[in-house]
Protein backbone atom coordinates (compact mmCIF):
# COMPACT_ATOMS: atom_id res chain seq x y z
CA UNK A 1 0.00 0.00 0.00
CA UNK A 2 1.27 3.69 -0.90
CA UNK A 3 2.63 5.94 1.41
CA UNK A 4 1.37 9.70 1.99
CA UNK A 5 3.05 11.94 3.78
CA UNK A 6 0.97 15.23 4.87
CA UNK A 7 2.51 17.90 7.07
CA UNK A 8 0.36 20.44 8.88
CA UNK A 9 1.37 23.75 9.27
CA UNK A 10 -0.14 24.63 12.32
CA UNK A 11 -1.68 23.06 15.05
CA UNK A 12 -4.19 24.91 17.04
CA UNK A 13 -8.30 24.64 16.34
CA UNK A 14 -7.62 24.34 12.65
CA UNK A 15 -5.14 22.08 12.75
CA UNK A 16 -6.48 19.76 14.94
CA UNK A 17 -9.10 19.59 12.64
CA UNK A 18 -7.55 18.79 9.70
CA UNK A 19 -5.98 15.81 11.95
CA UNK A 20 -9.07 14.85 13.19
CA UNK A 21 -10.13 14.65 9.09
CA UNK A 22 -6.69 12.51 8.13
CA UNK A 23 -7.06 10.18 10.83
CA UNK A 24 -10.30 9.11 9.60
CA UNK A 25 -9.05 8.32 6.03
CA UNK A 26 -6.10 6.27 6.80
CA UNK A 27 -5.21 2.93 5.66
CA UNK A 28 -7.42 0.47 3.36
CA UNK A 29 -11.17 1.57 5.20
CA UNK A 30 -9.86 5.52 4.39
CA UNK A 31 -7.92 6.38 0.51
CA UNK A 32 -6.28 3.29 0.07
CA UNK A 33 -3.28 4.64 1.81
CA UNK A 34 -0.76 4.58 4.95
CA UNK A 35 -0.60 8.30 6.08
CA UNK A 36 2.53 9.68 7.80
CA UNK A 37 1.17 13.14 9.82
CA UNK A 38 3.64 15.34 10.65
CA UNK A 39 3.23 19.32 12.14
CA UNK A 40 5.12 22.72 11.75
CA UNK A 41 4.34 25.21 14.77
CA UNK A 42 5.89 27.67 16.68
CA UNK A 43 5.71 25.52 19.93
CA UNK A 44 5.57 21.91 20.40
CA UNK A 45 1.97 21.13 21.72
CA UNK A 46 1.20 17.48 21.21
CA UNK A 47 3.96 14.36 21.15
CA UNK A 48 1.86 11.55 19.17
CA UNK A 49 2.82 12.78 15.81
CA UNK A 50 6.22 14.39 14.82
CA UNK A 51 7.13 17.85 15.04
CA UNK A 52 9.34 20.64 13.25
CA UNK A 53 9.89 23.65 14.57
CA UNK A 54 11.07 24.84 11.26
CA UNK A 55 8.96 25.28 8.23
CA UNK A 56 12.16 24.13 6.19
CA UNK A 57 13.25 21.43 7.95
CA UNK A 58 10.14 19.99 8.13
CA UNK A 59 10.12 20.40 4.01
CA UNK A 60 13.98 18.84 3.81
CA UNK A 61 13.90 16.23 6.35
CA UNK A 62 9.94 14.97 6.46
CA UNK A 63 9.61 15.66 2.36
CA UNK A 64 6.02 15.77 2.78
CA UNK A 65 3.60 15.32 -0.35
CA UNK A 66 0.70 17.31 0.87
CA UNK A 67 1.04 20.49 2.70
CA UNK A 68 -1.83 21.61 4.95
CA UNK A 69 -2.07 25.33 5.38
CA UNK A 70 -3.64 25.47 9.01
CA UNK A 71 -1.80 28.61 10.85
CA UNK A 72 -3.58 31.74 11.85
CA UNK A 73 -4.99 33.89 9.17
CA UNK A 74 -2.39 36.49 9.38
CA UNK A 75 0.33 34.23 9.45
CA UNK A 76 -0.63 32.30 6.13
CA UNK A 77 1.54 34.70 3.79
CA UNK A 78 4.63 33.33 5.87
CA UNK A 79 3.50 29.98 5.46
CA UNK A 80 2.82 30.17 1.43
CA UNK A 81 6.14 32.27 0.77
CA UNK A 82 7.96 29.81 2.52
CA UNK A 83 7.16 27.09 0.37
CA UNK A 84 8.47 28.06 -2.34
CA UNK A 85 10.12 25.70 -4.51
CA UNK A 86 8.12 22.96 -3.45
CA UNK A 87 6.53 20.47 -5.55
CA UNK A 88 3.70 18.78 -3.85
CA UNK A 89 0.47 19.46 -3.03
CA UNK A 90 -0.61 22.62 -0.97
CA UNK A 91 -4.33 22.71 0.61
CA UNK A 92 -4.74 26.10 2.45
CA UNK A 93 -7.16 27.24 5.36
CA UNK A 94 -9.05 30.15 4.04
CA UNK A 95 -8.52 33.01 3.81
CA UNK A 96 -5.58 32.91 1.46
CA UNK A 97 -3.73 35.97 3.06
CA UNK A 98 -4.92 39.47 4.64
CA UNK A 99 -4.68 42.43 3.06
CA UNK A 100 -1.48 44.08 4.04
CA UNK A 101 0.27 40.58 2.40
CA UNK A 102 1.59 40.93 -1.12
CA UNK A 103 -0.06 38.24 -3.27
CA UNK A 104 2.35 38.62 -5.78
CA UNK A 105 4.75 37.05 -4.17
CA UNK A 106 2.67 34.01 -2.89
CA UNK A 107 1.61 33.39 -6.77
CA UNK A 108 5.10 33.51 -7.34
CA UNK A 109 5.85 30.97 -4.18
CA UNK A 110 3.66 28.10 -5.38
CA UNK A 111 4.64 28.16 -9.00
CA UNK A 112 6.06 24.85 -9.00
CA UNK A 113 2.94 23.10 -6.75
CA UNK A 114 1.68 19.87 -8.08
CA UNK A 115 -2.05 21.35 -7.18
CA UNK A 116 -3.79 23.83 -4.75
CA UNK A 117 -6.96 24.03 -2.99
CA UNK A 118 -8.77 26.73 -0.48
CA UNK A 119 -10.42 25.12 1.91
CA UNK A 120 -13.84 26.25 0.49
CA UNK A 121 -15.55 23.58 3.21
CA UNK A 122 -19.35 24.10 2.28
CA UNK A 123 -18.77 23.34 -1.56
CA UNK A 124 -19.20 19.57 0.03
CA UNK A 125 -22.53 20.14 1.75
CA UNK A 126 -25.09 17.85 0.48
CA UNK A 127 -26.88 21.27 0.38
CA UNK A 128 -24.61 22.89 -1.99
CA UNK A 129 -24.28 20.21 -4.54
CA UNK A 130 -27.97 19.91 -4.66
CA UNK A 131 -28.53 23.49 -5.08
CA UNK A 132 -26.42 23.62 -7.82
CA UNK A 133 -27.03 20.71 -9.76
CA UNK A 134 -30.71 21.78 -9.83
CA UNK A 135 -29.98 24.97 -11.24
CA UNK A 136 -27.94 23.84 -13.66
CA UNK A 137 -30.24 21.12 -14.61
CA UNK A 138 -33.22 23.54 -14.87
CA UNK A 139 -31.46 25.93 -16.54
CA UNK A 140 -32.45 28.57 -13.84
CA UNK A 141 -31.00 32.10 -13.81
CA UNK A 142 -30.51 34.27 -10.71
CA UNK A 143 -32.84 37.45 -9.71
CA UNK A 144 -31.96 37.81 -6.37
CA UNK A 145 -29.70 36.28 -3.33
CA UNK A 146 -28.99 36.93 -0.05
CA UNK A 147 -26.62 35.21 2.63
CA UNK A 148 -26.10 35.82 6.57
CA UNK A 149 -23.37 33.87 7.83
CA UNK A 150 -22.30 34.41 11.62
CA UNK A 151 -21.28 33.09 14.47
CA UNK A 152 -19.91 33.90 18.43
CA UNK A 153 -16.49 35.17 18.64
CA UNK A 154 -16.46 37.09 21.41
CA UNK A 155 -13.61 37.08 23.69
CA UNK A 156 -11.83 34.23 21.29
CA UNK A 157 -8.13 33.60 22.13
CA UNK A 158 -7.40 32.69 17.96
CA UNK A 159 -6.31 35.81 16.72
CA UNK A 160 -7.98 37.07 13.31
CA UNK A 161 -8.21 39.14 10.51
CA UNK A 162 -11.64 39.82 11.09
CA UNK A 163 -14.76 39.07 9.35
CA UNK A 164 -13.42 38.73 5.88
CA UNK A 165 -12.29 35.14 7.62
CA UNK A 166 -15.81 34.80 7.93
CA UNK A 167 -17.91 36.48 4.76
CA UNK A 168 -15.68 34.14 2.30
CA UNK A 169 -18.11 31.79 2.94
CA UNK A 170 -21.07 33.29 1.16
CA UNK A 171 -19.34 34.75 -0.86
CA UNK A 172 -18.18 31.64 -1.93
CA UNK A 173 -21.15 30.17 -2.21
CA UNK A 174 -23.14 32.81 -4.15
CA UNK A 175 -20.73 32.53 -7.16
CA UNK A 176 -20.64 28.76 -6.81
CA UNK A 177 -24.39 27.86 -6.95
CA UNK A 178 -25.28 30.01 -9.64
CA UNK A 179 -26.18 29.02 -12.75
CA UNK A 180 -23.45 31.20 -14.68
CA UNK A 181 -19.13 31.80 -14.04
CA UNK A 182 -19.72 35.53 -13.15
CA UNK A 183 -17.63 37.12 -10.35
CA UNK A 184 -19.22 39.01 -7.48
CA UNK A 185 -18.84 42.41 -7.88
CA UNK A 186 -18.59 44.49 -4.80
CA UNK A 187 -20.73 47.75 -5.12
CA UNK A 188 -20.87 49.16 -1.67
CA UNK A 189 -20.24 48.03 2.26
CA UNK A 190 -20.87 49.41 6.00
CA UNK A 191 -18.77 47.75 8.75
CA UNK A 192 -18.31 47.59 12.46
CA UNK A 193 -15.10 47.26 14.21
CA UNK A 194 -14.93 46.11 18.53
CA UNK A 195 -11.95 44.61 20.14
CA UNK A 196 -14.19 41.65 20.29
CA UNK A 197 -10.92 39.83 19.16
CA UNK A 198 -7.18 39.36 20.86
CA UNK A 199 -6.29 40.61 17.43
CA UNK A 200 -6.79 44.23 18.40
CA UNK A 201 -9.04 46.95 19.71
CA UNK A 202 -10.75 47.88 15.87
CA UNK A 203 -10.86 44.69 14.43
CA UNK A 204 -13.69 44.25 11.46
CA UNK A 205 -16.34 42.37 13.50
CA UNK A 206 -19.06 42.63 10.69
CA UNK A 207 -19.90 43.95 7.49
CA UNK A 208 -22.82 44.47 4.94
CA UNK A 209 -22.42 44.23 0.96
CA UNK A 210 -24.14 44.74 -1.27
CA UNK A 211 -22.81 43.53 -4.97
CA UNK A 212 -23.82 42.25 -7.95
CA UNK A 213 -23.67 38.59 -9.65
CA UNK A 214 -24.41 38.65 -13.50
CA UNK A 215 -27.43 40.89 -13.12
CA UNK A 216 -28.67 40.22 -10.11
CA UNK A 217 -28.21 41.75 -7.38
CA UNK A 218 -26.83 40.20 -3.87
CA UNK A 219 -26.55 41.20 -0.15
CA UNK A 220 -24.35 40.06 2.36
CA UNK A 221 -24.25 40.26 6.01
CA UNK A 222 -21.53 38.77 7.96
CA UNK A 223 -20.22 38.51 11.60
CA UNK A 224 -18.13 37.53 14.33
CA UNK A 225 -20.19 39.27 17.18
CA UNK A 226 -23.73 37.36 15.93
CA UNK A 227 -24.20 35.56 19.50
CA UNK A 228 -25.90 32.29 17.76
CA UNK A 229 -24.30 30.63 14.73
CA UNK A 230 -26.26 31.94 11.50
CA UNK A 231 -25.34 30.11 8.30
CA UNK A 232 -28.45 30.82 5.63
CA UNK A 233 -28.35 31.52 1.75
CA UNK A 234 -32.16 32.57 0.00
CA UNK A 235 -32.16 32.88 -3.97
CA UNK A 236 -34.66 33.48 -6.10
CA UNK A 237 -34.38 32.20 -9.80
CA UNK A 238 -36.17 32.46 -13.01
CA UNK A 239 -37.02 29.20 -14.94
CA UNK A 240 -37.09 29.44 -18.55
CA UNK A 241 -41.23 29.28 -18.64
CA UNK A 242 -40.53 32.68 -16.80
CA UNK A 243 -41.90 31.20 -13.12
CA UNK A 244 -40.11 32.25 -10.55
CA UNK A 245 -38.36 29.37 -8.14
CA UNK A 246 -37.41 29.89 -4.84
CA UNK A 247 -34.50 28.06 -2.71
CA UNK A 248 -33.35 28.14 0.97
CA UNK A 249 -30.44 26.40 2.79
CA UNK A 250 -28.81 26.60 5.82
CA UNK A 251 -25.73 25.40 7.43
CA UNK A 252 -24.63 24.07 10.62
CA UNK A 253 -27.76 24.08 12.04
CA UNK A 254 -28.02 23.11 15.06
CA UNK A 255 -24.55 20.96 14.95
CA UNK A 256 -21.47 21.12 12.75
CA UNK A 257 -22.68 19.08 9.03
CA UNK A 258 -26.15 19.19 9.83
CA UNK A 259 -27.19 21.19 6.92
CA UNK A 260 -30.85 21.56 4.88
CA UNK A 261 -31.56 22.71 1.43
CA UNK A 262 -35.65 23.28 0.36
CA UNK A 263 -36.25 24.13 -3.43
CA UNK A 264 -40.00 25.24 -3.94
CA UNK A 265 -42.27 27.26 -6.49
CA UNK A 266 -45.97 28.66 -5.65
CA UNK A 267 -48.69 27.78 -7.34
CA UNK A 268 -52.45 28.00 -7.56
CA UNK A 269 -52.67 25.03 -4.75
CA UNK A 270 -49.89 26.37 -2.38
CA UNK A 271 -46.18 25.62 -2.59
CA UNK A 272 -44.51 22.55 -4.33
CA UNK A 273 -41.24 21.17 -3.09
CA UNK A 274 -39.18 20.67 -6.72
CA UNK A 275 -35.76 19.71 -4.40
CA UNK A 276 -34.99 18.79 -0.70
CA UNK A 277 -31.94 17.76 1.34
CA UNK A 278 -31.67 17.36 5.13
CA UNK A 279 -28.65 15.99 6.59
CA UNK A 280 -29.71 17.01 10.58
CA UNK A 281 -31.23 13.22 11.25
CA UNK A 282 -27.74 11.83 9.98
CA UNK A 283 -25.08 10.82 12.55
CA UNK A 284 -21.84 11.33 11.73
CA UNK A 285 -19.32 7.88 11.69
CA UNK A 286 -17.16 7.74 15.37
CA UNK A 287 -14.24 9.70 15.42
CA UNK A 288 -16.11 12.27 12.50
CA UNK A 289 -18.65 14.77 14.52
CA UNK A 290 -17.76 18.19 13.12
CA UNK A 291 -15.41 17.21 10.55
CA UNK A 292 -17.59 15.58 7.90
CA UNK A 293 -17.38 17.97 5.10
CA UNK A 294 -13.89 18.79 5.80
CA UNK A 295 -13.03 15.36 5.55
CA UNK A 296 -14.57 15.08 1.78
CA UNK A 297 -11.99 17.95 0.86
CA UNK A 298 -8.99 15.83 2.14
CA UNK A 299 -10.06 12.66 0.77
CA UNK A 300 -10.32 14.77 -2.48
CA UNK A 301 -6.79 16.23 -1.81
CA UNK A 302 -5.09 13.00 -0.81
CA UNK A 303 -6.66 10.93 -3.97
CA UNK A 304 -5.37 13.71 -6.40
CA UNK A 305 -1.88 13.36 -4.50
CA UNK A 306 -2.40 9.53 -4.54
CA UNK A 307 -3.24 9.05 -7.92
CA UNK A 308 -3.74 12.23 -10.01
CA UNK A 309 -8.04 11.87 -9.03
CA UNK A 310 -10.09 14.69 -9.99
CA UNK A 311 -12.09 16.06 -7.62
CA UNK A 312 -15.34 15.01 -6.32
CA UNK A 313 -15.70 18.38 -6.21
CA UNK A 314 -13.79 21.52 -8.03
CA UNK A 315 -10.83 22.59 -6.10
CA UNK A 316 -10.72 26.11 -5.42
CA UNK A 317 -7.95 26.63 -7.02
CA UNK A 318 -4.66 29.18 -6.73
CA UNK A 319 -6.26 31.63 -9.34
CA UNK A 320 -9.66 31.31 -7.98
CA UNK A 321 -8.23 31.87 -3.96
CA UNK A 322 -5.96 35.23 -5.40
CA UNK A 323 -9.39 36.63 -7.16
CA UNK A 324 -11.67 35.56 -4.16
CA UNK A 325 -8.74 37.51 -1.79
CA UNK A 326 -9.23 40.22 -3.64
CA UNK A 327 -12.83 40.73 -3.53
CA UNK A 328 -12.15 40.51 0.74
CA UNK A 329 -9.44 43.09 0.04
CA UNK A 330 -11.56 45.80 -1.42
CA UNK A 331 -14.17 44.90 1.23
CA UNK A 332 -11.95 45.48 3.67
CA UNK A 333 -10.26 48.71 1.81
CA UNK A 334 -13.86 50.43 0.93
CA UNK A 335 -16.29 49.75 3.72
CA UNK A 336 -17.54 52.18 5.99
CA UNK A 337 -17.08 51.94 9.57
CA UNK A 338 -18.80 52.54 12.73
CA UNK A 339 -16.95 52.03 15.96
CA UNK A 340 -15.10 50.04 17.76
CA UNK A 341 -17.76 48.59 19.93
CA UNK A 342 -15.95 48.34 23.93
CA UNK A 343 -16.59 44.50 25.20
CA UNK A 344 -13.96 44.53 27.19
CA UNK A 345 -13.10 48.53 28.50
CA UNK A 346 -11.54 47.29 31.04
CA UNK A 347 -9.46 44.74 30.28
CA UNK A 348 -10.29 40.53 28.83
CA UNK A 349 -9.99 37.74 31.14
CA UNK A 350 -9.05 34.45 28.75
CA UNK A 351 -10.55 31.79 29.25
CA UNK A 352 -10.23 28.00 28.09
CA UNK A 353 -12.73 27.40 25.39
CA UNK A 354 -14.19 24.06 26.26
CA UNK A 355 -17.75 24.83 23.62
CA UNK A 356 -15.93 24.61 20.36
CA UNK A 357 -19.13 24.26 18.75
CA UNK A 358 -19.68 28.00 19.43
CA UNK A 359 -16.44 28.81 17.38
CA UNK A 360 -16.91 26.96 14.52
Amino acid sequence: MSTVKVLIAGMGYAGSRFLKALRGLDGPQGVGADLEIAYHARHRTREDIPYFPSLKQALTDFAPDLVIVAVTDSAHAEILTGLAGYRGFVLAEKPLTSRHDDLGAVTDALRDVSGFAMDLVERYSDATAALRDHVRRHRLSLVRAHATWGKDRVNDHRPTVGVTSEVIHSLDLLRWTAPDDHPVELTGALAVTSDFSVSGDAVLDSVALTATLGEAPVTVYSSFVNITRQRTVDCTFRAPDGELVYASAEYDTPVWDADRLRVWRRTRDGEETLCEVDTRGEQAPDGLRGVVKLRRLVADALRFVLRGERPSVAFAGLGESIALQRLLNRVEETARTTGPARYFPAGRTIVTEVDWERLG
